[in-house]
């Protein structure tokens, strides 16, 4: 009787086991690469050349790694165009050009040379192992990131000038490939160029607003996931049926859909985390399986392609990088960081040898030889481990120099960001709120509060409430975010809050918009009103009509003086911050001298958001901006607590502005932190009917214009 039927014969065949042991591979393979210090993306190729056919033949390069390895392969370049911060490509677009046409010309020139004269291949050949050179990945992006100084000039330039290098070298590499596709005929130049300006031109208008629109009215997470993927290979599929390659539609798809997928929302987690547990492990093993070891170390000239690949890839960056130093009168250490971040090679240089070895000549060898595929490996493995150390080195060294001149600057209080919930409607657009607005450098700095009325308390509402707290948590988890949930009773919810907001020491609290459910309610509601006088850290009230990720642009109307408040500088970060995310511009109206402090703190500390400026004479009349606003802005009013600096009269008409004229705009009005804190004594100086007094003088001024008309009649009879 045989109580296993396991066949020890290899390679094995049966999928169960095939996809155990690749589960096994990414599992255990980062645990040993971490200590000894190799990049994964090497470590996986590594381990797929151990187990391949020409290492220990443990498993055939059977249909799965087909269809794995192309999902991981147009899921690299998707997350490569997704991840581009479109932003800082716009602010220095002249800089960002320069240096992607440099980085991508230089190693063409030069790697065509060397190809032609040293290693003796074809044009074709040439010109796409030359296209190789030219591509860079962003590998040691997370090191500036690490150190905190991805807002630099140089960062940004390199950064931006990956998206224009690895658009031209998939340029090059689909017509390449597309020569192997179709009959290159007179006319095949110009009905390819023809194809490619259409074809992009749909991605780009059409993708964008189908994106938005489904946007709009599904946010079910998988759905959500899904729709994405489907553009991604229907971006592929549509470049593929012009004879492209579907590398560069992914990219494209990539690149159109980098706004509505915010960095710090959980769709963009749920991509991340998908593509690098498992499709893009699944690809880079595939690639390993193909290397034959023997080829690298035996008589062929493996060694020699790799050399000639690792000196033109290293050489041509660092001169193409020199030259805009030189250009632009920047820092040396600047054009060390842009070096570093411009000289790894990965994603795109493993999708051209792939598809230049799988092209078969006509008479029968490949257009990318196996010295070339396994030289690729090479070059890889040297270039990521150098790009790694110039920047590691040079990020470290900027990172002292900016500490050295921040050193008089006062250490700010921690983030805490209380969020009450109470209504399932506002939750997810609450949490997204603030998880764009937070410090991505602090963590733990969320709270979510439920608070249950100790008079009418019970065990449904508390049920209630912890599934609240549940599905706030479900949120941030998605985002790899932290969350504290509290749960408490009180006597109200006002005094929940702010109890809780004392206890926590919270900088700042975010609330839904109340519903008026009678004629007597007010605008806000007494739960925001008391919260105001009860706190003098910054409030935002906020109303969505649309998900976050589909804002188009934010405006933001500031009151004269506001400059002078406690927290001015602190709302303007995070409004920055949500634009950067969101990708869209921040447009401020203001007077004249707000105009010029916000230009001057945005240039110091947020060049690279895209900003607009529009004075606002007449804070009085916000129907200034309803030619201004539309439907898919949000509208921003800073408003001001009484007896704050920037408070005047006009503010007490802003709750039936924003009720008449804004109803159908998503908005946040926003009250900034206060110097002091709020007492609760009575006093002459400050008595509780402080707000009251307003409607004593409107009384008193109805009083006297009744008074001065009925003189005026009185003499005129």
């Amino acid at each position: 009787m045989d109580w296993f039927t396991f066949s020890p014969h290899l390679p094995i065949t049966d999928p169960t086991w095939i996809f155990l042991l690749v589960l096994l591979i990414i599992l255990f393979a980062p645990m040993l690469l971490n200590r000894l210090r190799i990049p994964h993306i090497i470590g996986m190729i590594l381990a797929g050349v151990l187990i391949g056919e020409h290492g220990f033949n443990l498993l055939a390069r059977d249909s799965s790694f087909e269809l794995f390895g192309k999902v991981g392969l147009y899921y690299i370049m998707f997350l490569a165009g997704l991840e581009m911060d479109m932003a800082d490509f716009k602010k220095n677009r002249v800089k960002v050009g320069v240096l992607g046409i440099l980085t991508f010309l230089i190693p063409m020139l030069l790697g065509l040379a060397a190809n032609m004269t040293l290693l003796g291949y074809g044009l074709l050949t040439s010109l796409l192992l030359a296209s190789m050179y030219a591509s860079h990945t962003l590998v040691a992006y997370p090191i500036v990131i690490r150190y905190g100084v991805s807002r630099q000039r140089s960062v940004s330039i390199a950064v931006g000038s990956t998206a224009v290098t690895d658009t031209l070298t998939l340029l090059v590499l689909a017509v390449v490939s597309g020569l192997f596709k179709e009959e290159a005929s007179g006319l095949f130049w110009l009905w390819l160029l023809l194809k490619v300006v259409v074809l992009g031109a749909v991605i780009l208008f059409l993708f964008p607003r189908i994106g938005r629109w489904f946007f709009r009215r599904y946010n079910d997470a998988v759905m959500q996931f899904i729709f994405v993927l489907a553009m991604v290979f229907l971006g592929a599929g549509l470049m593929e049926l012009v004879g492209m390659e579907g590398i560069l539609g992914a990219f494209l798809a990539g690149l159109v859909l980098n706004r509505l997928i915010p960095h710090v929302s959980p769709l963009m987690n749920h991509l991340e985390f998908v593509g690098n547990a498992l499709f893009i492990p699944y690809f880079l093993i595939g690639v390993g399986m193909l290397i034959d070891v023997q080829v690298i170390v035996g008589p062929g000239n493996a060694l020699v392609v790799a050399g000639v690949m690792i000196a033109i890839a290293l050489g041509s960056k660092w001169i193409a990088c020199w030259l805009v130093q030189k250009a632009y009168r920047m820092k040396a250490l600047e054009r060390k960081l842009m070096y570093g971040l411009s000289s790894a090679r990965a994603a795109a240089t493993l999708a051209a040898v792939l598809v230049g070895y799988r092209i078969v000549l006509p008479e029968g060898s490949r257009l990318l030889g196996e010295d070339v595929l396994n030289g690729t490996i090479l070059m890889i493995l040297v270039t990521c481990i150098v790009s790694s150390l110039v920047t590691e080195h040079a990020a470290r060294k900027l990172a002292l120099c900016e500490a050295h001149v921040d050193t008089q600057k006062p250490a700010g209080q921690p983030e805490k960001i209380l969020i009450p919930i109470a209504n399932p409607e506002t939750i997810e657009e609450l949490m997204n709120l603030a998880l764009l607005i937070r410090d991505p450098k602090q963590a733990d700095n969320l709270i979510a509060l439920n608070v249950i009325n100790d008079s009418n308390a019970s065990e449904a509402q508390l049920r209630r409430g912890k599934r609240y707290l549940g599905q706030a948590a479900k949120i941030t988890a998605s985002a790899s975010v932290s969350l504290e949930r509290i749960s408490r009773y009180d006597l109200n919810i006002a005094s929940g809050i702010i109890h809780t907001a004392k206890e926590h020491r919270a900088t700042d609290v975010i609330i839904g918009l109340h519903r008026k459910s009678t004629l007597v309610d007010s605008f806000f509601g007494l739960l925001a009103e008391n919260l105001l006088k009860g706190l003098h850290r910054e409030v935002l009230i906020a109303k969505f009509l649309m998900p976050l990720n589909t804002i188009r642009r934010i405006i933001v109307a500031v009151p004269p003086k506001a400059e002078y408040e406690a927290g001015f500088a602190k709302w303007v970060e995070q409004f920055c911050r949500i634009g950067n995310s969101l990708g869209c511009r921040v447009h401020f109206f203001a007077d004249a001298q707000a105009t010029t402090h916000l230009q001057s703190l945005i240039g110091q500390r947020h060049p690279q958001t895209r900003t607009g400026y529009t004075l606002l004479e007449d804070w009085d009349d916000l129907l200034l901006l309803t030619g201004q606003v539309n439907y898919d802005h949000l509208l921003v009013i800073v408003s001001a607590r009484h007896g704050s600096i920037s408070y005047n009269s006009s503010f007490e008409k802003l709750p039936s502005q924003l009720s008449r004229y804004f109803a159908n705009n998503s908005l946040v009005v926003l009250y900034p932190d206060q110097v002091g804190e709020p007492t609760d004594l009575l006093s002459f100086s400050n008595p509780h009917t402080t707000d009251k007094v307003a409607h004593y003088e409107k009384v008193g001024l109805w009083f006297y214009r009744w008074l001065k008309k009925n003189n005026r009649t009185h003499e005129l009879s």
